[in-house]
């Protein structure tokens, strides 16, 4: 062991004093302040801000929209959003019914559960965003091409390639017959779910998912040239300047670029760094990469739908359960505006069996409800950021959205982000309003542990793994959202506290 000297001691000492100041002072200015002052003009220009986050919703497989409960959340889900599409996988699964073969081999089509399903959605206000997926058994090239998912579905491509073409070309004509072009034409179809991973066994994968993704396109236009047809439904933000030039090279139909991405994606999937990228920026960094990728394309133009996304592809208790839910799809509402017309949550419902029948009520499903339609917080979140306006006006904060309805009413939502797990103290928002003199009322709706969390109740039950009736209507009670809180205006400041994962959002009519 080597000695020092007594000077260089001394200058050690420092230097690591020095180093341990400016670390300390580092992290002081980066960790988030407690209380915070917004100025707010809310007569400034602002620029449209569609509520791209909510137009549409993921759900459980096909076969699943016949139950009631699938129904009753989807007619609770539409209450507070308004959301217009809703996609899920397997509407060719066998348990669908569709396609068959006669003692010849030669197809048999049954489209008596595909009506129930679509006549289903569209009665309850909801269009389908139909995922076409996924390979009938008795076409499949390889009836063992089963995926692990419980519902056990065959992800190979066709036996006949000219087959596959007129089941496509014979599903879309019922559709136009039993609904109407007009109808149709506002629907979306995608050409299968995530080929770039495991739901798809062409090999290799991106060329033979190309010849699907092709003949399935041309089939859809042969029958109706309006309506929209679009892929590749990647998982990872994959394939999408690539399949851009593919379809501009071979003269290929294109309506819209579809893909996904979650909060947990790794870096080397998404990026291929090796980068840790925080849950909260994941989403938005692969938006940004998409668009670009759109923007420099050859199709510019091409609306950009994000199929599937959400904070965790997981079954995580503490992230899709959670409180920490609204400050994550705040956040990422904040950061992706402008980067997607239409945005798709997996899920709206727990109504759900992709690793099989649910066996308790939270246990980090994707789902906005739980089993028995229980509101989790983020179903309370989907419902208060629904009264954001429909204008974006500039805020200096990323812990802020402020907006502006068309009858000059000012929405702001706060929040105050904490990664899943953790606690951090209060944070306070001095909003100002630039010219406001006058008292004015305010409305705030908030979720946080104290309102529109339904965890603390059933904690209290003891985590009963099947609720009775009583009790489930204990745990809908306790996860309602709350009513609004009325707060005034003085001298154009109003203050807010926001507790740790806590979400706010403020209504102020002019």
């Amino acid at each position: 062991m080597s000695r020092l000297s007594s000077g260089t001691k001394h200058s050690r000492l420092a230097f690591f004093l020095a180093l341990a100041i400016l670390i300390a002072t580092g992290l002081r200015a980066q960790s988030t302040p407690a209380k915070q002052t917004i100025e707010i003009d809310a007569t400034a220009p602002g620029k449209p801000f569609p509520h791209f986050w909510e137009k549409m919703f993921g759900s459980g497989r096909a076969i699943l929209t016949l139950r009631e409960s699938y129904r009753n959340d989807l007619r609770e889900t539409k209450r507070i959003t308004g959301f217009e599409y809703v996609r899920f996988h397997a509407i060719f699964h066998d348990e669908v019914g569709l396609y068959d073969e006669d003692k010849d081999g030669k197809p048999v089509y049954n489209f008596s559960y595909v009506d129930q399903i679509y006549d289903g959605l569209l009665k309850n206000g909801v269009r389908p965003f139909i995922e076409l997926s996924f390979m009938p058994r008795k076409l499949s090239a390889d009836p063992k091409a089963i995926h692990p998912f419980w519902y056990k579905q065959n992800v190979a491509p066709p036996k006949d390639w000219n087959t596959w073409e007129q089941m496509i070309e014979g599903f879309t004509r019922h559709l136009i017959a039993r609904y109407g072009e007009d109808e149709v034409a506002q629907w979306y179809f995608e050409v299968w779910n995530e080929p770039n991973i495991d739901f798809w066994a062409g090999d290799p994968k991106e060329a033979t998912y190309y010849e699907l993704y092709d003949r399935t396109a041309r089939a859809i236009k042969r029958v109706g040239p309006r309506l929209r047809v679009g892929g590749p439904a990647t998982a990872q933000a994959a394939w999408v300047d690539r399949f851009i030039r593919h379809a501009a090279e071979k003269n290929i139909p294109v309506d819209f670029v579809s893909t996904h991405v979650y909060g947990n994606d790794l870096s080397t999937d998404v990026f291929g760094t090796k980068e840790t990228i925080p849950r909260n920026q994941m989403v938005c960094r692969a938006a940004r990469k998409v668009y670009d990728q759109v923007k420099s394309s050859s199709r510019p133009d091409l609306p950009i739908i994000w199929s599937e996304y959400n904070a965790s592809y997981m079954n995580e208790p503490n992230v899709t359960d959670a409180l920490y839910m609204g400050p994550w799809l705040a956040d990422t509402i904040r950061q992706c505006d402008g980067l997607g017309q239409m945005w798709s949550y997996w899920t709206f419902s727990d109504v759900f069996e992709e690793q099989g029948v649910v066996k308790e009520p939270f246990y980090g499903g994707f789902g906005l409800l739980a089993v028995g339609g229980v509101p989790k917080p983020a179903f309370n979140d989907f419902a208060i950021l629904h009264k954001l306006g429909d204008l974006r006006l500039p805020v200096s904060s990323d812990s802020a959205l402020v907006t502006r309805r068309a009858d000059g009413t000012i929405v702001i939502a706060v929040w105050n982000l904490v990664p899943p797990g953790e606690v951090s103290s209060p944070r306070t928002f001095l909003l100002h309003f630039k010219g406001q003199s006058s008292p004015v009322d305010a409305q705030l709706w908030r979720v946080d542990a104290q309102h529109g969390d339904v965890l603390p109740t059933y904690e209290k039950m003891g985590r009963p793994q099947y609720p009775s009736t009583a009790q489930l209507a204990e745990l809908v009670q306790a996860g309602a959202l709350a009513p609004p809180e009325t707060l005034t205006l003085k001298n154009g400041e109003l203050s807010v506290q926001i507790p740790s994962s806590g979400l706010a959002v403020i209504e102020i009519r002019q």
